[in-house]
């Protein structure tokens, strides 16, 4: 949260409970990925729906932080640290809903892959799950204590998992040219593995986010090297901005 305190103690208290809401929903989407890669991982149908279902809550509770949000520009009228905290939060509560929404499509396509056995194509989603479930843990944490090291380590870290869905989307090529009736499974293998690639990059953004809440600054001005990579991604992948 922000540093500084407050002649008003009541808006200490509100920027504290700000910063617990987006704290609760990160939980919530960590829970959410968990799930959906177990669903996809043990064919489980069951489990598939309640993710689906509990999507609504994370809907829920972004809708709670951008009225705490709203209010709090509309009453307090922050400035500086303060202005940059309370968009920030608004900015990762969208990020999560978004992570949320790509674990509940996650499950819609472990429906289909229900008649499947698992083996080597199901253990890839495996590892492309855990690592952006360890990326997603390290970026709250780094939210929630304003470790801007943290979580620019997180963003380098995307192009581990752009990586390890580029092998994967060549071992599920792989699989159908072998046996046309991989073609199926693998072709609903590769929908999940590019919902998890598109996690991977709300991630990133959450930690362009808390970067420049820290710093004032945006984070592609401290590592110049990376270029273009610094830049927000919209829903398909792309720089935000650019064309499709």
């Amino acid at each position: 949260m922000a540093d500084s305190k407050h002649i008003v103690r009541a808006y200490d208290e509100e920027l504290q409970q700000l910063n617990e809401m987006i704290g609760r929903m990160g939980g919530l989407a960590e829970a959410q990925i968990e799930s959906a890669i177990r669903a996809v991982a043990e064919l489980d149908i069951e489990l598939a729906r309640e993710v689906a279902k509990a999507d609504s809550k994370v809907d829920a509770m972004e809708a709670e932080i951008n009225a705490l949000a709203l209010r709090l520009l509309a009453l307090r009228q922050p400035m500086a640290i303060d202005l940059r905290y309370i968009l920030s939060a608004l900015r990762i509560a969208s990020d999560l809903e978004r992570i949320a929404d790509h674990a509940e499509n996650i499950c819609r396509r472990a429906r289909d892959l229900s008649g499947m056995p698992g083996g080597p194509a199901v253990s890839g989603i495996q590892r492309l799950g855990t690592l952006v479930q360890t990326m997603l843990k390290d970026v709250l944490d780094a939210s929630l204590s304003g470790d801007t090291d943290k979580a620019v380590q997180v963003w380098l870290r995307d192009s581990e998992v752009d990586d390890l869905y580029g092998s994967l989307f060549r071992e599920y090529l792989t699989y159908m040219m072998e046996n046309p009736r991989n073609i199926g499974s693998c072709t609903t293998l590769l929908f999940v593995a590019k919902n998890v690639e598109r996690i991977g990059d709300h991630i990133t953004n959450i930690a362009e986010t808390v970067f420049f809440r820290v710093k004032a600054r945006p984070l592609k001005d401290s590592l110049p090297a990376a270029g273009n990579k610094a830049r927000r991604k919209d829903d398909d992948g792309k720089p935000a901005g650019q064309p499709a």
